[in-house]
């Protein structure tokens, strides 16, 4: 029987209460790559996190709070904006989505200016989120009320693309930013024209419960489908090129690397005992690593675990 492969966590931050979402900053210019946002029942926390293989200067995991934002309700989702830097202008950027069906959109120079504009019109819950990755105006989000919507920053009245079944992911690409992934629940993958808001590819398979553009090679296309993970090449089928199981329970999430087109994780049902985070690579019939499965969540008065895997 082979051993699993088990990694504990590089640097771990106390918490003070809940934790439910945490997200990396996506964009790898300046000094915008350190950041790391976490969101809990009424707070969510800025910060910068630096690895000695990312800074040689660094001992070990360097963590520092930059900003603390109040927040009404519980985060259930968080994204950030490609204009977060820290450079000579500093300015803060995110967006989060609540309970109440209500995205927020915080922004901060790290001085005077703290601003929450919220923004209203999905009626159900929102599960998923994103910016426009090039210039950050506009978001996307999707919702179990079937309906994808495209919102200004200024809160002006969304686009909307009607859906089948509840959005579940939102993906935008910054080599194809006039075009918008979005993945329903019932199992369809559709690329939206965002000029003409037409349908333009759909890609099909069993009930979806994740998915994900490449970030490195934009005609990749990886979900999670009831135990199993699914890889698409777009210019090729509509149906996936590649499908193997992953998980003993229901698999919850996939995520591209952003570094490498055959790196990919995933993650089992949040809650299960034998939910785990695996790590895959499409040249390796193996998964390459195992850990217990987490969801960036912690107990009260328990810590945030940041674990750090190289993409080699």
């Amino acid at each position: 029987m082979q051993e699993e492969s088990v990694r504990s966590p590089s640097y771990t931050v106390p918490c003070d209460d809940y934790v439910h979402v945490v997200e990396f900053s996506p964009f790898s210019s300046g000094t915008s790559a350190s950041l790391l946002a976490y969101g809990g029942n009424q707070f969510v926390v800025v910060a910068t996190c630096l690895f000695q293989e990312e800074d040689m200067e660094v001992e070990g995991v360097e963590f520092n709070v930059l900003r603390a934002f109040h927040h009404d309700l519980r985060v259930d989702a968080l994204a950030w904006s490609p204009e977060s830097r820290l450079d000579r202008i500093p300015t803060l950027r995110l967006c989060t989505a609540a309970a109440d069906r209500k995205l927020r959109l915080l922004t901060s120079d790290l001085q005077d200016r703290h601003e929450v504009e919220v923004m209203e019109g999905h009626t159900s819950y929102i599960n998923h989120l994103v910016f426009e990755p090039t210039e950050g105006k506009q978001i996307a989000s999707v919702s179990d009320d079937h309906t994808c919507r495209v919102w200004d920053l200024d809160g002006r009245k969304p686009t909307i693309f009607r859906l089948r079944s509840p959005g579940v992911s939102v993906c935008w690409h910054p080599e194809e930013v006039f075009k918008l992934m979005v993945a329903e629940k019932k199992g369809t993958i559709r690329f939206y024209d965002l000029a003409t808001h037409q349908a333009i590819l759909s890609l099909d398979c069993g009930p979806i419960a994740s998915a994900d553009w490449c970030f490195s090679n934009p005609i990749k296309v990886g979900a999670v489908s009831g135990n199993d993970w699914l890889i698409w090449d777009i210019t090729r089928s509509s149906y996936p090129q590649e499908k193997r199981p992953a998980h003993r329970d229901k698999a919850h999430l996939f995520r591209w690397s952003r570094a490498n087109d055959n790196l990919f994780a995933t993650t089992g049902c949040p809650g299960k005992i034998s939910s785990q985070l695996l790590i895959h690579h499409l040249g390796h019939p193996q998964v390459c690593v195992r850990s217990p499965s987490f969801r960036w969540s912690c107990g009260l008065g328990s810590s945030l675990r940041i674990p750090f895997f190289c993409s080699r």
